[in-house]
C-alpha cells in the first residue's frame, strides 16, 4: 500500500537563522540551500526579503541557482513586504509566498493593537496580494495555538478563501502540549468547511521541549506539512527538527503509515555543515545526528549489540549518513567489546590472555575517562608482549629564526643502528618531523598537534600531543621535556612507533 508523504518545510534559513550569532552570508546559505536540495526537502524558505537587502539578495540567488525544492520567502501582512519576497523568489522555477500575521488576543493587544475584524481584513487583504504575483501563498495566524479557536476558525475560512494554497499553525512560542495540539489541528479539520482545499501545516518551538512530540501528534491528526529546521536551531529554545521527525515517521511507518520524501543519508552531511556555518555546535546526545546517538559504552549494550544490533539500535547508523555505530571503552565495558575492539586491531588473545589484559583494562579505564587504540596497544603490549622500541631519539639540534630558515638535525637509534639525518621546514617543529621521516622512511599523517605546560613557571614541563592517521586508525603519540622542540619530537616518534605495531599487527609491511 502505498504511503501518504508528508511535505518537508525546512526553515533552517529564515527561523534558524534567527538563533543569536547564527548570522550567515549570502554565500553560506546558497550552500546550505543546495545541500538542503540534495537532502530532498520539499520547500526551503530561503528567508526574510524584506529585513535586509542581505536577506533579499540570498533569497534571490537561491532562487535563480537552487533546484528541485519550492522556495519560499517570509513577509508580515502588509503590502511592501508581499512586494518585496516576490521580487526575490519570482526567479524561482516553483516560487511560494508565506504571509503571517499575529491573531492571539494576546498579540492582537500587545503588539498589534488591532481588533479581530482588523487582523482578518488584514490577513485576507495580504492573501489576494500574494496569490496576484503567486499561485503558492501560505498563511499563517501566528500563535495560533493561544488564539481563540473559533476565532482561528474564520480566519482559516476566509484566507483560503482568499487563495491561500498551504494555512500553517504555528506553535509560536512552544506553549502546546502534544494532545491538546493534535486535537487543534483535528478541530480545525472538523470545523473549517473549506479544509480540505489546502495543505494542513504545524511550526513548532521547543521553549517546553516539545516541538517535536506536537509536530507528531499534529501528523497523526491530519497535518500534511512540517515546517522545521536542520538540528532543530531558531529561535530561542528553536524549532521542530527535521531529522527527528523525519526518523521518528521513518522508523515507525507501523504507527504513522506515512513516508517523507528526505534522503536520509544526507542527513548527517547536512547537519554537520549547518553546524559549521553558523558556529553553533551539536550536542553529544542530540537524537539521530549528536556524536554519541550511535554510540554504546556500558557493558550490556556493547554485548548486545554486539550479538545482534537490534538489540540497543533502533536506527542504522547509515540509513543517516553516519558510517558506522561506535563502541566506546570505559571501565563499564565488558570483555566481549574488548575482546572485540583487540580483534580489530590484530589482537587474538586466549582466554588467560584475555583476563589479565582486562584486569590492566579495568585499572587503566578507572583512571580515564575513555580507553584510545594506543591504549589498549600498550596494555597488551605490556601484558602479553615485550617489543622494544624501534625508533629512540638520541640526538636533536634545530635552528631557527627571523630571517632564517628552520633546519633541524635528528640522530635516532633504529634497533642496533644510528640513523642521522637533516631537513628545513616551516617551522623548527616542522623541520624536525620532516627530518625525522626521512629516517623512518614513514610519510605519517600528521592530523592534530597540541602543547600544554603540566608544571608552572618559565622553566615548566611542555607536554605534547600529536595524532597521526594511518588509513582509517588514528594513534596518538606523547611526549615531555622543558623544550617543546624536544617534546614534540618525541611525541611524533612515540607516535610512530605505535604505527610500527599497528602494521605489524596487521601484516602491513
Amino acid at each position: 500500500m502505498e504511503r501518504e508523504k508528508i511535505v518537508i518545510f525546512d526553515t533552517t534559513l529564515r527561523d534558524g537563522e534567527q538563533s543569536p550569532g547564527a548570522s550567515l552570508t549570502t554565500q553560506e546559505k546558497v550552500e546550505i540551500a543546495h545541500q538542503l536540495a540534495r537532502l530532498n526537502v520539499d520547500v526551503i524558505e530561503a528567508g526574510f526579503p524584506i529585513s535586509s537587502r542581505d536577506d533579499f539578495e540570498a533569497v534571490g540567488r537561491i532562487s535563480q541557482e537552487v533546484q528541485g525544492p519550492i522556495i519560499c520567502g517570509l513577509a508580515r501582512a502588509v503590502e511592501k513586504d508581499i512586494d518585496r519576497c516576490w521580487e526575490a523568489v519570482k526567479y524561482a522555477a516553483k516560487p511560494r509566498i508565506h504571509t503571517f500575521i499575529g491573531t492571539s488576543d494576546i498579540h492582537l493587544k500587545g503588539q498589534l493593537r488591532k481588533t479581530r475584524d482588523e487582523v482578518l481584513k488584514m490577513a485576507v487583504s495580504a492573501v489576494q496580494q500574494a496569490k496576484s504575483m503567486c499561485k503558492d501563498v501560505e498563511f499563517s495566524p501566528m500563535d495560533a495555538s493561544r488564539t481563540d479557536p473559533q476565532y482561528l476558525y474564520d480566519v482559516i475560512e476566509a484566507t483560503i478563501e482568499a487563495g491561500a494554497t498551504v494555512i500553517n499553525i504555528p506553535d509560536t512560542v512552544g506553549y502546546a502540549v502534544p494532545d491538546r495540539f493534535g486535537k487543534l489541528i483535528g478541530d480545525i479539520k472538523g470545523n473549517v468547511p473549506n479544509i480540505g482545499q489546502v495543505v494542513l501545516s504545524v511550526h513548532c518551538h521547543d521553549d517546553l521541549g516539545m516541538a517535536v512530540a506536537n509536530t507528531l501528534f499534529a501528523i497523526k491528526n491530519g497535518a500534511r506539512q512540517v515546517e522545521c529546521t536542520i538540528n532543530g536551531v531558531g529561535e530561542r529554545a528553536g524549532n521542530t527538527a527535521l531529522e527527528e521527525v523525519v526518523m521518528a515517521v521513518r522508523t515507525r511507518q507501523d504507527y504513522f503509515h506515512l513516508t517523507t520524501g528526505v534522503k536520509t543519508r544526507e542527513i548527517f552531511t547536512t547537519s554537520r555543515l549547518v553546524s559549521r556555518l553558523m558556529g553553533i555546535s551539536v550536542s553529544p546526545n542530540k537524537a539521530v545526528v549528536g556524536s554519541n546517538a550511535f554510540a554504546h559504552s556500558s557493558g550490556i549494550h556493547q554485548d548486545g549489540v554486539l550479538k545482534e544490533r537490534s538489540t540497543f539500535e533502533i536506527m542504522r547508523p547509515e540509513d543517516v549518513g553516519i558510517k558506522e555505530s561506535q563502541i566506546v571503552l570505559t571501565a563499564r565495558s565488558g570483555r566481549h567489546a574488548l575482546r572485540h575492539r583487540l580483534g580489530e586491531l590484530g589482537y587474538h588473545l586466549s582466554g588467560e590472555q584475555l583476563n589479565k589484559t582486562y584486569e590492566r583494562f579495568l585499572a587503566v579505564a578507572d583512571k580515564k575517562k575513555e580507553i584510545f587504540d594506543e591504549d589498549l596497544i600498550a596494555i597488551v603490549e605490556d601484558e602479553i608482549h615485550e617489543v622494544p622500541e624501534k625508533y629512540h631519539l638520541e640526538y636533536l639540534h634545530t635552528s631557527s629564526g627571523t630571517g632564517t630558515v628552520p633546519t633541524a638535525t635528528v640522530r635516532i637509534r633504529i634497533d642496533d643502528e644510528v640513523v642521522q639525518e637533516a631537513a628545513w621546514g616551516d617551522g623548527p617543529v616542522d623541520a624536525t618531523y620532516k627530518a625525522i621521516n626521512k629516517v623512518t622512511k614513514i610519510e605519517a599523517q600528521l592530523d592534530e598537534y597540541s602543547i600544554k605546560a603540566v608544571t608552572s613557571g618559565t622553566e615548566a614541563l611542555g607536554e605534547v600531543t600529536v595524532k597521526l592517521k594511518d588509513n582509517d586508525r588514528t594513534v596518538v603519540g606523547r611526549g615531555a621535556s622543558t623544550d617543546i622542540i624536544e617534546a614534540s619530537a618525541k611525541a611524533y616518534i612515540d607516535g610512530i612507533n605505535k604505527l610500527v605495531v599497528r602494521r605489524r599487527l596487521r601484516g602491513d609491511q
